[in-house]
């Protein structure tokens, strides 16, 4: 069955013109046979309307805008028996002349049986003409398949023909990929579908993915198993047969996934790696330059949508024209960030409704004479060009996209929050005597799943400006007894037998481990063994997590504190590694304590901080209590909080935190991290493993007690 139509665009917008003049910045480019951006196929969900072909753009393949208002650009009731297409997959033809498209042809709502895909091809893009390929249908001998599942074509050199491959599924066996020969005209199958792959472990093997690299062919599939599920690759001198599955998974997270698309970045020997984490309503991006062995990059994402097993196809910059005239989106914005170095680039604010921009920068910008340096998609003019005065307020700017403009007004300040650009949480500080300033010991974050292997530290001496110190303690490199988890590290400095020492008390595998070393900045070295693996005596749930080292500058004891669910603490002996036996006791404040316990001591007061609520909620936030030793009993005020989310500066999940003191001054500081902004806020769950390191002033009243710390964006001034 055959069919021809023309897509129609949903919404037309006038800041869209037909005359296009520019490409990513103010000035043209002569890149139209260069491929300079990515075009991203994707379905969004299993609802009425879901199962249907949508289009993402992207300049640099990390962050990716929707067209066509996230609306489907095809009907899907005009290519498909079902109603319904997925898994959405764009070759370009291997002459440049023309792309093919093959999509499942399934509706979820009637079922996971289905029996046919649809082959589409175009001149541009936007005009598909149709072909449904029902299996059984042409082929009796498979004529009791039960499903037809993620098709994919490509090209076979050796043959010099297109090939599709895809997942079927017979009674009494697993689903297996197939693989035909496609018709020069793109409207059918040479012959039947042969085997080209099958799962080892005899379970089902669906979604599969082939990319050429080096002459090699690279399968990526999924498997199913209890116990040897997730995407795995496997590789070939042939593509179509003798593949040989790698050992392990690529994917990188126990979560359940399917959906890989691979494709490689435009100027880079660097792949990239996606895939649908489908349970969560989440896509991970990894990278690769050996398409071997990947690294999460899902802090470098952003997607304005939220998309279902897709593919990624490198476009140039007159497809990319093309695209966003056939469809305008007004959820498109023209700016799209911002190059100056003195920008923190992950917490531009482009708010299109009230069109302000809002760019924080950092300590020691001259912001009398500053240059945003502002990015575009293509087409789009920014005046005025060069350095501007921000030092007194907004400037104004036009943005224009032909005969259509619009004004921002754009505001320049200091944000010292957050303190270092990345994702990082739990942070933990101290100050050095030895080296006379600050460390700082976060989480690495970032990770889906809280899923960081490794430990970095910082340095300031004005707890404003600060240096990567790099790793210190890496799970998989250095660590014996696990190498997962990377969590909540608390820090101490002491001085034994005339030499300071360090002790870096760490989570891992949800277990409390040390590790030494004889400078702030390691590298450490660890015991080789967890200081902590079994939950303390009469609690049954909670976990061994967030320690926190309490050195008593009233007794001299060392006192060691942890617990998600309950708070305990044990004394340590004086060598720091071990625990004084009998020591250990329960000191579960209330019902509000989660996690993340500080303590710290001031003016005759040992006070107790804690996090209420999961980390993943914007209402994650800092309570206090006060007690005359370091092992309670614990005097908890009526008015406890610390601090807490704000919503009018879009601050959320203000929590687990430390404390510092200036030395010789009764001048304090919090230190606590908080979702990034101003992705965290539209992130859901997964804000709760992005989040971004933040300081502001820690005050007292006369009495003793804390005065609630507002959160602010502008941070602290840095120290003399």
């Amino acid at each position: 069955m055959k069919k021809t139509f023309k897509t129609k665009n949903i919404i037309f917008l006038s800041l869209f013109s037909l005359v296009i003049s520019s490409f990513f910045s103010c000035k043209e480019e002569n890149t139209d046979k260069e491929y300079t951006a990515y075009l991203f196929s994707y379905f969004v969900g299993n609802g009425e309307g879901e199962e249907a072909i949508h289009y993402a753009i992207s300049k640099d393949g990390f962050n990716y805008h929707a067209l066509n208002n996230n609306q489907p650009i095809i009907s899907s009731d005009s290519i498909s028996r079902t109603g319904g297409v997925r898994d959405p997959h764009i070759l370009r033809k291997e002459d440049g002349d023309g792309y093919y498209m093959v999509v499942t042809d399934l509706l979820s709502k009637n079922g996971w049986t289905n029996t046919a895909m649809t082959l589409l091809k175009s001149d541009d893009l936007i005009d598909w003409s149709s072909t449904i390929i029902d299996i059984p249908e042409i082929y009796p001998e498979f004529s009791e398949v039960m499903r037809v599942w993620a098709p994919q074509t490509i090209y076979d050199p050796q043959e010099g023909k297109y090939m599709v491959y895809f997942s079927m599924l017979e009674p009494g066996s697993y689903d297996k990929i197939y693989y035909a020969y496609l018709n020069e005209d793109f409207t059918g199958l040479e012959d039947a579908p042969k085997q080209l792959f099958f799962s080892p472990n005899e379970k089902a093997t669906i979604d599969g993915d082939i990319i050429n690299k080096d002459g090699k062919f690279y399968l990526f599939y999924k498997t199913e198993g209890e116990d040897d599920k997730g995407i795995k690759v496997a590789i070939s001198d042939s593509i179509t047969s003798g593949y040989k599955p790698e050992p392990g998974n690529v994917d990188q997270t126990e979560k359940a996934v399917e959906g890989s698309g691979v494709f490689k970045l435009n100027d880079s020997e660097n792949y990239i790696l996606m895939y649908d984490v489908y349970m969560d309503g989440s896509y991970q991006f990894t990278r690769s330059s050996d398409l071997k062995n990947f690294e999460v990059v899902d802090e470098e994402i952003s997607m304005d949508f939220h998309p279902r097993h897709g593919s990624v196809l490198p476009i140039t910059t007159e497809e990319l024209k093309r695209l966003m005239e056939a469809f305008p989106s007004n959820n498109l914005a023209e700016i799209t960030g911002a190059s100056n170095p003195e920008i923190k680039s992950n917490n531009i604010v482009i708010n299109k409704e009230e069109q302000t921009i809002y760019l924080p920068v950092r300590e020691g910008s001259n912001l009398a004479n500053f240059d945003p340096g502002f990015e575009t998609l293509p087409g789009v003019t920014v005046t005025p060009e060069g350095a501007q005065d921000f030092s007194n307020g907004p400037v104004t700017y036009t943005v224009s996209r032909g005969e259509n403009s619009e004004t921002f007004e754009v505001t320049a300040k200091v944000a010292n929050n957050p303190v270092v650009e990345g994702y990082y949480a739990d942070p933990e500080i101290i100050y050095s005597e030895k080296e006379q300033k600050y460390y700082l010991y976060p989480t690495s974050d970032g990770f889906t799943g809280w899923s960081g292997t490794y430990f970095k530290t910082f340095s300031s001496e004005d707890l404003v400006n600060w240096e990567d110190e790099g790793i210190i303690l890496d799970l998989e490199k250095d660590v014996s007894w696990t190498s997962r988890n990377a969590w909540a590290p608390a820090m101490a400095e002491k001085k034994i037998d005339g030499e300071y020492k360090y002790f870096y008390y760490f989570t891992a595998a949800q277990q409390v481990g040390v590790a030494t070393s004889d400078n702030p900045a390691g590298p450490f070295e660890d015991s080789g063994a967890p200081l902590i693996s079994e939950l303390p005596e009469g609690v049954n749930g909670g976990q061994n997590i967030d320690p926190d080292i309490f050195l008593d500058p009233e007794s001299g004891r060392n006192y060691l504190y942890w617990g998600n669910g309950f708070l305990a603490v044990v004394e340590l002996n004086d060598d720091m590694m071990t625990i004084k036996e009998g020591s250990s006791k329960i000191l579960t404040p209330d019902e509000t304590f989660r996690e993340g316990v500080e303590v710290f001591f001031r003016n005759g007061k040992y006070y107790f901080l804690w996090s209420e609520d999961d980390t993943r909620s914007p209402n994650y936030r800092v309570r206090y209590a006060t007690s005359d030793s370091p092992l309670g009993p614990l005097d908890i005020p009526e008015d406890n909080i610390v601090i807490q989310k704000d919503e009018e500066q879009e601050i959320f999940a203000t929590g687990h935190n430390s404390v510092v003191q200036v030395p010789e001054k009764d001048e304090w500081y919090i230190v606590y991290h908080r979702f990034t902004r101003p992705k965290g806020a539209d992130m859901g769950q997964s804000a709760g493993f992005h989040r971004e390191v933040a300081i502001d002033s820690l005050k007292f009243a006369e009495d003793g007690s804390i005065i609630q710390v507002k959160p602010t964006l502008e941070g602290i001034s840095p120290l003399n």
